[in-house]
């Protein structure tokens, strides 16, 4: 694998020479050139580095429904729209529409992405030909139907017996949610998945009608049933985690689940406000994610964070965290004049979220721009109006920078983006169009 040298480039606040050697960050500091003998140089003046983004929760391929069904509640959208739209869908078009979702990404700064979708085999085939990472998994579905629940099991058996994790792919499970999955299919992937060492990858308590279905259902609440089950463990990811109580945090906090919040897509969708400050408390891990781009409609992490910041703190008054749709509470405090937390979920901690978080949840020494750490970055460029001027250059990240000022993009030591310049980028785009142009021809 070659090396890259990234000349006088800005590392808190300070100038230096950044060498990166067989994917991972070797040296950092004042380098000479001629002694390393480096296969590539990049002028790294005008410019910052940080670690590149981790999107934790997406389903990549549904950028080929960005547009689509909008403005609906999350059960319509599903089931009159969204699942009518991907029972259709082929390993061609899911292949096409995960190289978008790449390219967006390469574009906005990700470089390691959590999915769930059809079709796994053509999201792995994407993600290797455009040399990002990713921890992917396929959906598992069964709607308490035994012989459906017989196929996916069989399905997952053989694709774990016949696929090994890389360097840049992992391999996860994806039972969808409690309400799409049989107790028993939940039970089989928590033991599958502690039999191989592998993460589970679900939907939790993402709106009020999950939680009420599931106390109807099995009188308990989402995170109390999963628990009951013996599904819960610190391989489980969590995404949305939105209805949920105080004891349902403490179990969360007690069993080790990362959690996954996903701002955009949940005031979109109209699904609640996640309890941020009550679950960093607890010393949950908390990573971000975009949702698929039905839902949210892009993957930009930059935006993502600057919602989740500003999310927390509108929901956030007196140290309290406001159930999602209590009106009432709210209009009390505006009536008493009492100030949200402007503390709670600082740029640096959403940043955090992005990089470092994101790292943990997937067991990856990177999210930070160290020596020996995987060469995962980014470089934004100084000159880019929404970083000027630059009293925090993190605060300017989150708050007022667009994707726009992200330069360079670098993933396992290989450059994939520069100048604002992905290889191929016109050909995705044209190949997306043709499916768009062909798509009403369809039977």
């Amino acid at each position: 694998m070659s090396s890259i040298l990234i000349r006088e480039v800005l590392l808190d606040n300070q100038p230096v020479d950044v060498l990166i050697r067989d994917g991972r960050f070797a040296e950092i500091g004042s380098i000479p050139a001629l002694e390393h003998k480096p296969a590539q140089v990049i002028d790294g003046r005008n410019k910052a580095i940080f670690p590149s983004f981790i999107n934790s929760h997406t389903h990549a391929a549904m950028t080929l429904l960005r547009g689509y069904a909008d403005d609906l509640e999350l059960y319509t959208w599903l089931n009159d729209h969204i699942w009518p739209f991907e029972s259709g869908l082929t390993f061609n078009d899911v292949y096409i529409g995960a190289k978008l979702a790449c390219l967006e990404m390469i574009k906005s700064g990700t470089t390691l992405f959590s999915d769930m979708y059809w079709h796994l085999p053509a999201t792995a085939k994407a993600v290797s030909e455009m040399g990002i990472r990713a921890a992917l998994s396929s959906v598992f579905i069964d709607f308490n139907d035994p012989a459906k629940a017989k196929q996916f099991r069989s399905r997952t058996r053989k694709f774990f017996a016949e696929h090994e994790n890389n360097e840049r792919i992992i391999y996860t499970l994806g039972p969808h949610g409690v309400y799409t999955v049989s107790e028993e299919s939940l039970t089989w992937v928590a033991e599958f998945a502690g039999q191989n060492d592998i993460l589970i990858h679900i939907h939790v308590s993402e709106t009020r009608r999950e939680v009420t279905d599931c106390q109807e259902k099995h009188g308990l609440r989402p995170v109390e049933y999963l628990k009951s089950i013996g599904f819960l463990g610190p391989n489980v990811i969590a995404c949305h985690s939105i209805w949920v109580n105080d004891m349902e945090m403490d179990i969360l906090a007690e069993h080790g689940v990362k959690v996954v919040h996903n701002p955009v897509s949940n005031m979109k969708l109209g699904s609640g406000v996640f309890p941020y400050k009550e679950m960093y408390k607890r010393g949950i891990c908390i990573g971000l994610g975009t949702d698929g781009c039905s839902s949210n409609n892009n993957l930009d992490m930059l935006e993502e964070m600057k919602v989740a910041a500003l999310m927390a703190k509108l929901s956030s008054y007196n140290g309290l965290v406001l159930p999602s749709g209590v009106l009432d509470l709210v209009e009390q405090n505006f009536s008493k004049r009492i100030n949200p937390d402007l503390t709670s979920f600082t740029a640096r901690q959403a940043l955090e979220c992005a990089t470092e978080n994101g790292a943990r949840i997937f067991g990856l020494d990177m999210g930070r721009i160290a020596p020996g750490l995987l060469a995962d970055c980014i470089l934004v460029d100084l000159e880019h109006y929404s970083l000027i001027p630059r009293h925090d250059l993190t605060s300017n990240l989150v708050y007022s920078a667009s994707s726009e000022c992200v330069d360079t993009t670098i993933c396992n030591g290989r450059v994939l983006m520069q100048n604002r310049k992905v290889p191929g980028e016109e050909q995705i785009i044209e190949e997306i169009k043709d499916w768009e142009k062909n798509l009403k021809n369809r039977p």
